[in-house]
């Protein structure tokens, strides 16, 4: 009889986490007449019978009751981790909406969602660029820019600790790889404006980005035509200790070599990061978060030839290069949380962490090139080459710059809940030291003629320059030419304090919140001595240059009592953003202290409807917002470069409406449309209003998974986004009240098939071999479907015969195919 009855049983454990991801001691969990309750690692195991639907609730004192719903076949073990809050209730085996998440403003994104979909950079960064309001004209970069802000203006954080991106990488395909490693992912949220106080100071928004707790050992694998990753999960047997690994390796010859130029060019990238746990107690729980990793670019240009013009008058541009580049990126990070848990009612949190970046941008290479006309006669034997070569021109340009800065970051914050009103504050000390060599110049002439800088040196007046008519007694010097050495240290002082509260107007649901943010920063003049030292003068109170700022915001949001589920919400106040090293560095390489914080008054109205269509769930969000900006410190973007003019001599706004629609299109599956309309102006100087580099008037993005029905193993995922033109395309020398222009619309889509194994694993008997993966998938992707011509800058050509100067498109990527297989055990 015993025998037959635990035949009968199944069993079901897991962890139950918090929302701040820390075990949940002494919660209830009881199914018909069984019950159990976690230990001090939030660790529960409880039998149920088995073949009936079977409803389980974990309830706490100071939790939301959370109740699933499960039928188990006999003897099988069910892992379910629950996390528990008082703002969320589970239902079923779907966690419903957070309302936190939906009165904040924040977006959250599956991870599952994250590693399915195509791109050429996949990742965090591919999914966010499908999001309204979120626009980038480069895939081989992880950069992104946020309703009329820029690549600096975005905050990023992994387990609540600040990262940051290297500084001197100027171009998309330097880039690699993201810090987020997708593998190690639990929650990732995104805030597009309006954020709470308790983020820090920076104009646009917030991708906030949690790793997950490991309760068992796990791998996953993953290999592709573009590199690999492995990860690995590890738990102790008393789950006081685990620990996840990641290591991954990228080689983007396969999309680098699509391009026009023709080179001997391997770039890589590659780092290990791992995240280690440790819960000391039902108080005090540890983690560790590190990374190294290390990008290498050589590239060897060899050739090029880019046909542009009209197709009556088509012409070529003709380069062949000598010379090679040679830039490297090396960065390590560490950081160190702990959290203790004073009473049910009051956590603290300690953080301390370190980033510390060596990169070095080498580089001679001598450019050779000529202008010719092309054959356009279509069906004729040279249709599309080079008949007649009527200008010749060279251009050498040479770097060696060198940076070492390390970051410094120690903080504390604190967690109170009284009765129904919730209160955080945190307090941070920053130490940012740069050691930055600037060496780079260009020499440019055109037809044997040397071409003079478009800005002459300070003290130096040029005769000027008529050849071939007239002959050129003036000095030659280099077009641009950039020298400087910077020693600068950045000591910040910040914190905040803010106040939520859940509550009711009449039957409807209200939430408030508000919060005051303060930053203060010193930077210190200096000057060298002979022997290139830093003069000790620099350190006196009198050559410091002290800043503070103040920030209030607050958020309102409200549930009528409806039929229809909605909340509006209302949000902004003011957000600043103290200069930041790259920020009070000027075009020259001059570093300016006096630069001040760039002040924005952000308004945002929101309204999220949940509803459901053919019986499926799904979510329309429409956002309109505002923006007022001053001392806006005008930039130029030179391909994913950013150049600062290291005032603060210009005002600006943003405007627009962003919306999305997401749900189940495709049973079983996420899907969205996204749209946004933006508009972005600057006033540099009180010369009038004109267009910011990042005014990218409108985006659509399509992000849709399907599968076929009569062969539901076989998955398909379009990524597909088109925005329309940025300005730009003119010299980063140049005044943008000469060049209005703008590059072409932006276009892409790329298509992932993917045929999973895995797919039919519940009915395969036990012991089958492929039970052993929880996934085991081969994908075939296409990138750049359409195979469309995208640029993202302008090479500058000038003709001394014609007199005239041609703008010709750098483009980047065509098509191109990969094949992908992944693996998690």
């Amino acid at each position: 009889m015993g025998l037959y009855s635990y035949a009968q049983n199944a069993r079901v454990k897991g962890i139950i986490l918090d929302e701040n991801n820390n075990p949940v001691e002494n919660v209830n969990i009881n199914a018909q007449n069984k019950s159990a309750k976690t230990n001090a690692n939030g660790f529960y195991e409880i039998i149920i019978p088995a073949n009936q639907k079977i409803s389980i609730i974990f309830s706490h004192v100071s939790l939301q009751k959370t109740t699933v719903t499960l039928q188990l076949k006999p003897n099988e073990d069910y892992e379910f981790n629950v996390t528990m809050n008082n703002k969320a209730e589970q239902m079923g085996e779907v966690v419903i909406v957070n309302n936190k998440k939906r009165v904040q403003g924040i977006t959250n994104i599956e991870p599952e969602v994250i590693r399915r979909i195509p791109g050429a950079n996949a990742g965090i960064e591919n999914i966010l660029k499908t999001l309204p309001g979120v626009y980038s004209n480069n895939e081989l970069s992880t950069q992104y820019a946020v309703r009329g802000g820029n690549y600096d203006e975005n905050l990023v954080y992994v387990n609540e600790i600040e990262v940051y991106r290297p500084f001197l990488i100027r171009s998309g395909q330097q880039e690699g790889l993201s810090f987020t490693n997708t593998d190690l992912v639990q929650n990732v949220d995104f805030s597009g404006g309006g954020f709470q106080a308790k983020f820090g100071d920076k104009l646009s928004s917030v991708l906030d980005i949690t790793y997950r707790r490991p309760t068992k050992f796990g791998a996953t694998a993953e290999a592709s035509f573009l590199g690999g990753s492995l990860s690995v999960d590890a738990v102790s047997k008393n789950q006081k200790w685990s620990a996840l690994t990641g290591v991954r390796y990228r080689d983007n010859s396969l999309l680098v070599n699509s391009q026009e130029t023709e080179t001997n060019f391997r770039p890589t990238f590659a780092d290990v990061q791992t995240n280690i746990n440790y819960t000391a107690s039902t108080k005090w729980q540890w983690s560790f978060l590190g990374n190294i990793s290390q990008n290498k670019y050589n590239n060897q240009p060899l050739t090029r030839q880019t046909n542009f013009g009209t197709i009556n008058d088509p012409i070529a541009l003709l380069v062949f290069y000598q010379g090679q580049e040679k830039s490297k990126y090396d960065t390590y990070f560490g950081a160190l949380k702990s959290t203790f848990t004073v009473n049910e009612n009051f956590i603290l949190k300690f953080i301390g962490s370190v980033y510390h970046t060596l990169e070095q941008e080498y580089f001679d290479i001598d450019a050779a090139y000529s202008l010719g006309e092309v054959d356009g006669n279509i069906g004729g034997e040279n249709f599309g080459n080079v008949t007649f070569s009527r200008a010749i021109g060279s251009q050498l340009n040479h770097a060696r710059n060198d940076l070492d800065a390390l970051i410094v970051n120690t903080e504390i914050k604190g967690f109170h809940t009284l009765k129904k009103h919730q209160i955080e504050w945190g307090i941070k000390y920053t130490r940012e030291d740069i050691r930055d060599r600037i060496i780079e110049w260009e020499v440019i002439d055109s037809a044997g003629f040397s071409i003079n800088p478009p800005k002459f040196p300070k003290g130096i007046k040029l005769p000027a320059n008529n050849q071939p008519y007239e002959p050129y007694v003036g000095p030659l010097v280099p077009f641009q030419n950039v020298r400087a050495k910077n020693f600068v240290t950045i000591n910040r002082f910040s914190g905040y304090a803010q106040w939520s509260l859940k509550d009711k107007i009449g039957s409807a649901d209200v939430w408030y919140n508000a919060g005051v943010r303060i930053h203060t920063w010193q930077v210190p003049e200096y000057d060298l001595d002979n022997n290139g030292k830093i003069a000790l003068w620099q350190f006196s109170g009198s050559n410091t240059h002290t800043q503070a700022v103040i920030s209030p915001r607050a958020q309102f949001a409200i549930k009528p009592d409806w039929s229809k589920d909605m909340v509006f919400r209302l949000s902004g106040g003011f957000y600043h953003q103290p200069p930041f090293y790259r920020e009070i560095r000027d075009a020259q390489g001059e570093v300016n202290p006096n630069v001040k914080a760039q002040q924005s008054i952000h308004v945002v109205l929101s309204n999220d409807y949940s509803f459901k269509m053919w019986k499926r769930p799904f979510k329309m969000v429409t956002e309109a917002y505002y923006k007022s900006l001053t001392d806006v410190n005008p930039y130029t973007i030179d391909n994913v470069r950013i150049r600062y003019a290291a005032t603060n001599n210009a005002t600006s706004y943003a405007q627009g409406f962003d919306m999305r629609l997401n749900g189940e299109f495709v049973h079983g599956t996420e899907s969205w449309f996204s749209f946004g309309y933006l508009k972005t102006k600057e006033n540099i100087d009180n010369r009038g209003d004109i267009p910011r580099p990042t005014d990218q008037r409108l985006k659509f993005a399509i992000l849709f998974q399907d599968y076929m029905p009569n062969i539901p193993s076989v998955k398909v995922y379009l990524n597909l986004v088109y925005n329309t033109g940025l300005p730009g395309g003119s010299p980063s020398y140049a005044d943008p009240y000469d060049y209005l222009n703008r590059l072409r619309d932006y276009r892409r889509a790329d298509l992932g098939f993917s045929y999973v194994f895995t797919e039919k694993n519940n009915l395969r008997p036990e012991g089958h071999w492929m039970k052993r993966f929880k996934d085991l998938s081969l994908g075939f992707e296409i990138f750049n479907m359409f195979n469309n011509q995208n640029a993202i800058t302008n090479t500058w050509v000038r003709d001394a015969y014609t007199k005239s100067q041609y703008a010709i498109p750098n483009y980047l990527t065509t098509r191109v195919f990969n094949v992908k297989l992944s693996v998690r055990l």
